[in-house]
């Protein structure tokens, strides 16, 4: 876990496959920027962690308010969230549990989950984890832009697989305030205009963000992992969100 002072409070939370580590980038261009931010690394995602690959969503979920609280994260004193990508399922939960920690989420190249939603519910039931693909097979899956080959070396060599659980757990939401969170959505492998439009239409991947009641849009057009390819950008997109006051 790596943190820098100030405020607000600000946790980065990656996608799959990663850790802390994949938002370095990001938080030496926050460093600057009166912010205090915190990447934190998913239980199931430690390489070092022998008990990973029975980690839950629930596990992962509890994670996050363990850094609140460490944090001192409270309704008085509520946290900015930003999540990437697949971080989305156990974000989800947290905003159902404790909404009331949360000041804003902040969605990058990802975005809320429906009730019931499962992320892999054909991965078969005898696969402990899923390593990360090659990339020919993740591009098809999402965009590579603007990632160097140092970068994907990187990302090959660092990546934890995602562990089953996790893949296979149906999301379970009861709590209709998490739609009252302030949310941005930060886009960058889909314009925000057909992310919007494809919400609208109920396209199951978006169809939740159509339920939000305070959203802003940011497009920052670039690949699926925007912490490598414009981390400065994102930086600055995050700062102005975690500064907004609605």
């Amino acid at each position: 876990m790596t943190t820098i002072t100030s405020s607000p409070n600000i946790i980065l939370i990656p996608g799959h496959w990663l850790g802390a580590w994949a938002w370095d980038e990001v938080l030496a261009h926050l460093n600057t920027s009166q912010s205090r931010a915190t990447a934190m690394t998913l239980p199931g995602l430690d390489k070092d962690d022998p008990d990973r690959v029975v980690k839950t969503l629930d596990d992962q979920a509890a994670a996050v308010l363990d850094v609140f609280a460490g944090l001192g994260v409270s309704k008085e004193q509520p946290a900015v969230i930003v999540a990437h990508s697949g971080a989305n399922f156990p974000v989800s939960l947290v905003l159902d549990r404790h909404p009331e920690l949360v000041q804003r989420v902040v969605w990058v190249d990802s975005g809320p989950v429906a009730a019931g939603s499962i992320f892999a519910p054909d991965l078969p039931e005898g696969l402990e984890e899923l390593p990360l693909p090659s990339f020919d097979v993740l591009g098809q899956q999402a965009s590579l832009d603007g990632l160097s080959a140092e970068v994907l070396e990187r990302f090959q060599s660092r990546a934890v697989p995602e562990p089953g659980p996790v893949l296979r757990q149906p999301l379970e939401l009861t709590n209709d305030a998490r739609r009252q969170v302030p949310t941005t959505l930060v886009c960058c492998s889909i314009p925000g205009a057909q992310v919007m439009e494809l919400a609208g239409a109920g396209h199951a991947m978006f169809a939740e963000t159509a339920n939000l009641e305070h959203l802003d849009v940011v497009d920052l057009p670039t690949g699926h992992w925007p912490m490598w390819s414009r981390p400065r950008d994102l930086a600055n997109a995050i700062t102005s969100a975690a500064s907004r006051t609605d």
